[in-house]
């Protein structure tokens, strides 16, 4: 089995709080668990890992469960979506119940604050499967996906289009920690969030990474490969729902959009896709589409997150 080297963060909470050579060690450990599973055999072998879900879960359920067997260790769900954490009991002691009788806890939640009040009180790691701001296990298998692809941290250039939300939001920590480029693309008024992009930008200084945020659509031009997302979070469903995606028209992934970005463009995704509205099912379903490529990194990423942060081995706590 391979060893892990420990992360220098207890908890993954966003992508910045991971430095440079730690992000570049999980991205090299996924690489190598996707192409030789056995090297984390038994990894978790003994452990246990609570998954809690305030919101509905395809992808991060399926592929954190299906890794964590992988690794050897046992998954337990529990589904928040009808009892947001912290209703019942703070969310404090549900943390320090945890910590008791499970090695990490991995959460899909509504609001940033939970993540960070249950990594703030609980001693084994926490990992935010999505929250409001960020979606760092998703920036990590994207990146997997990219690397995969050819994408040259040096050189190339990731184009976000649609709404500056959580995913944004990590592709941004990720590029702006590895100094590559990227261009984020979103109607007037809803770019990114201030703070975080200036963050991304500060850090961006040091690495060289080449951050730009535009409401033209002709800034795909050139692009790597093209992200795009729901126009209307989970969730947010609702009063002003069709009136925000009147405002993404322009801002379709087609054909068309995609021959602006280039002739080699790749087409990115986070899922679900509604189709129709930002993407069309031409593009969806070309051989230029890696969604799916990023979904199964989902799991290759997330266990090498798990490897990583779970080593060495965190003891449960004890009175």
């Amino acid at each position: 089995m391979t060893t892990f080297e420990p992360l220098g963060t207890k908890d993954l909470l966003r992508i910045g709080d991971l430095a440079a050579h730690e992000v570049h060690q999980l991205l090299a450990s996924a690489a190598a668990l996707k192409a030789d599973p056995s090297q984390g055999a038994g990894a978790l072998a003994g452990r246990s890992v609570c998954m809690l879900f305030e919101k509905p879960s395809l992808r991060t359920r399926t592929s954190f469960e299906v890794g964590i067997f992988r690794l050897g260790g046992q998954a337990i769900v529990l589904d928040h979506q009808s009892s947001p954490i912290g209703e019942r009991e703070s969310i404090a002691d549900c943390a320090r119940n945890f910590e008791r009788w499970c090695h990490a806890i991995v959460a899909r939640v509504m609001r940033h604050s939970t993540v960070e009040a249950l990594a703030a009180a609980a001693r084994i790691p926490v990992i935010n499967a999505l929250c409001d701001r960020h979606h760092p296990c998703q920036a990590l298998a994207d990146f997997q996906t990219l690397l995969e692809r050819g994408f040259d941290l040096r050189h190339d250039r990731l184009a976000w289009i649609g709404d500056g939300n959580n995913v944004c939001h990590s592709l941004m920590e990720m590029a702006s920690i590895l100094g590559c480029g990227m261009t984020v693309i979103t109607p007037e008024g809803l770019e990114p969030d201030p703070a975080i992009r200036a963050q991304c930008i500060a850090r961006a200084m040091r690495t060289g990474a080449r951050l730009d945020v535009t409401n033209d659509p002709a800034a795909v031009r050139g692009a790597f490969a093209v992200y795009a997302d729901a126009w209307v979070s989970m969730g947010q469903e609702g009063a002003g729902a069709a009136e925000k995606k009147a405002r993404f028209a322009r801002y379709q992934v087609n054909r068309a959009l995609m021959a602006a970005a280039g002739p080699d463009a790749r087409f990115m995704h986070c899922l679900p896709a509604h189709r129709g509205e930002e993407v069309t099912d031409d593009v969806m379903d070309s051989p230029a589409s890696v969604v799916f490529d990023q979904a199964e990194n989902r799991m290759h990423a997330q266990n090498a997150l798990l490897c990583h942060l779970l080593q060495p081995a965190p003891a449960l706590a004890t009175r």
